[in-house]
């Protein structure tokens, strides 16, 4: 697997102990021993199998893949994961891999979903090409092959409620009971599902189920519903179809229909397994048969992944909107300021697996943290800021000091920070009686400004409230960034922002969203566990002008000492307004060095 070499072959998994509550990193032998066995291939088990059938001449030699959303809210980083593997497995082994909406139930769909899927996908970097499909292209073929079951006597219209065919279904310990319409005559069945598709009975009044075995061991082949009545106006196909397939008679069928070698998808859905190829084997025959695999879904502390919550949150106004900065999604994590490649990283640094894991978010942070550090521009900002004086430095004078744009990065070349006698600094980095370790300013204190001068800290002017309004320092004229006095040490290093050119900004502090690490594990309603303070506004915070001018909607920033910034949509002319991306502080860093 591409992910062992990374942090000296560590994979990891979290654990929930569940007497504790609190989140362990631990080695999982069995995950360990799957990417052991691949390891000299370089493969995930996902992979490995595919490698495999295609030695083997199935299907012909062909791959082909797909990535199958419903059209019925916006994707997340959980998607990311599974759009990842299916386009990155194609790529990989010269194969395809197609995009299917999977447009079964009109009722939750939408074009703006469509739209939305679509510009996730391509920002992650991956594209379908001509291979855009729709589960409802094949809605044709799909009523004809249910026709067909119930000519066999393999398909049965059950006219009881939803409520009664779940109390028959029995218990995995227990077999079920037969409806009392399993075995109406063929003639009926066909003449009551096709005035089920003229729209002549309510919606729930029946259903379209599969005759297969209601004492099976397997609960999803005691009968399982194929079509059910829908009388909403398809978005795609209008009022054409009043039934509508279930996804476990629609998706191996379509798949099939499309040519898909490999349906790759979560571990939910292994004992639906049997039942897909079940169905599938309605079509296929020796000589081409799509082969479901599956992998662990991806979990993240702070975050719940569930798309009814996610649209719960927007629908009660909970977050601003599916691309709100704190949603898990992936028009979020990009509004945030996210990257595609760290999204790519994270997931190859998780890796894929036959096993359920909750993962750290501080690993996503990481690999948000060690792209951006590669890519982000450094710049001056100061979120809290207090006016510093020189008092012996001239009123009218302004100088041009130059600054990296970036250390990490040789062609980022330098930008130019104005300075002046008048400067913003933190609030925090001054006090006037600092404890012993406190290596900011201070008075009689000597600091350096980042890229400037050395100052020496003479006093401070408090406001009627007690406030300090003002600091005041000299300069040291011979300490010029440059000069051959810029080499005297001192032990603290502030950033700031010269007051007559700095420009005022809005910025907006996100945090996680929820206050626990599990929430989808806590009990009650999961909107109580929001955090409290997952957004702050700052509304003065002050830039350098270099900034102001180049800043477009997207741009990532590091602000010096602080942390990364993007540039967010509502900044409009004579209105920046900046997102929190993620501090500097990398705390699973940290603690990898210490296991190390």
């Amino acid at each position: 697997m591409r992910f062992i070499p990374v942090q000296a072959r560590f994979f990891l998994v979290i654990l929930i102990n569940s007497n504790r509550r609190r989140t362990k990193l631990n080695m999982a032998e069995n995950n360990i021993e799957i990417a052991e066995e691949s390891a000299n291939e370089g493969l995930n088990f996902v992979e490995q199998y595919i490698k495999e059938d295609l030695e083997a001449g199935k299907n012909g030699g062909r791959l082909n893949t797909r990535f199958p959303p419903e059209p019925n809210g916006y994707l997340h980083i959980g998607h990311a994961k599974a759009i990842i593997m299916d386009f990155g497995a194609a790529e990989k082994f010269g194969g395809t891999c197609n995009l299917r909406f999977d447009d079964t139930n009109p009722q939750k769909e939408d074009t703006e979903y469509v739209e939305a899927i679509k510009r996730d996908i391509h920002w992650l970097g991956f594209d379908w090409g001509d291979r855009l499909y729709y589960a409802s292209d094949y809605f044709p073929k799909l009523y004809d092959l249910a026709i067909r079951m119930i000519k066999e006597g393999k398909a049965y219209v059950d006219e009881q409620s939803s409520e009664q065919i779940a109390a028959q279904k029995g218990t995995p310990t227990q077999p079920g009971q037969n409806s009392p319409f399993r075995d109406r005559p063929i003639e009926e069945n066909l003449d009551l599902f096709e005035r089920m598709n003229k729209g002549e009975f309510p919606e729930g009044a029946m259903v379209l189920r599969a005759k297969i075995d209601m004492a099976s061991d397997n609960m999803h082949f005691r009968d399982p519903i194929m079509y059910r009545i829908i009388h909403t106006p398809h978005w795609r196909t209008g009022n054409t179809w009043k039934v509508y397939p279930m996804y476990d008679f629609a998706h191996g069928q379509s798949d099939y229909f499309e040519g898909v070698t490999h349906s790759i998808c979560t571990l939910e859905f292994v004992p639906h397994r049997p039942l897909y190829e079940y169905f599938v084997k309605e079509l296929a025959d020796e000589s081409y048969c799509p082969r479901q695999i599956e992998f662990n879904r991806l979990n993240l502390t702070y975050t719940v992944m569930s798309k009814r919550k996610l649209l719960q949150l927007v629908k009660e106004g909970l977050v601003a909107g599916w691309d709100d900065p704190r949603m898990p999604t992936l028009c979020g994590l990009r509004r945030r300021g996210y990257t595609p490649e760290s999204i790519r990283n994270f997931v190859d640094r998780i890796g894929y697996t036959k096993y359920e894991a909750l993962n750290h978010i501080e690993l996503l942070e990481h690999s948000v943290r060690e792209d951006l550090n590669k890519k982000a521009i450094r710049v001056s900002a100061v979120n809290n800021p207090v006016k510093l004086i020189l008092t012996n430095y001239p009123e009218d004078k302004v100088e041009m000091m130059e600054m990296d744009s970036n250390p990490e990065d040789p062609e980022a070349g330098t930008h130019q920070l104005p300075f002046s006698r008048e400067l913003w600094i933190e609030r925090e980095d001054f006090m006037e009686n600092p404890p012993k370790k406190f290596f900011r300013m201070s008075p009689g204190k000597e600091t350096r400004l980042k890229g400037a001068y050395i100052v020496k800290c003479t006093g401070c002017k408090h406001n009627d409230n007690g406030e300090i309004e003002e600091i005041y320092a000299e300069y040291d004229p011979e300490t010029r960034s440059g000069l051959p006095g810029a080499d005297r040490k001192v032990k603290g290093t502030l950033h700031w922002v010269s007051v007559p050119h700095a420009v005022k900004a809005e910025v907006r502090d996100y945090d996680r969203l929820f206050s626990v690490e599990n929430p989808s594990a806590e009990e009650g309603d999961f909107r109580d566990l929001l955090n409290p303070d997952s957004l702050k506004v700052r509304d003065n915070v002050m830039v350098e002008p270099w900034l102001a001018e180049r800043a477009q909607p997207g741009d990532n920033y590091q602000f010096v000492r602080l942390g990364y910034y993007t540039v967010d949509p509502d900044s409009r002319p004579g209105h920046l307004v900046f997102n929190r991306t993620i501090g500097l502080k990398d705390t699973w860093a940290k603690e990898m060095s210490k296991s190390n």
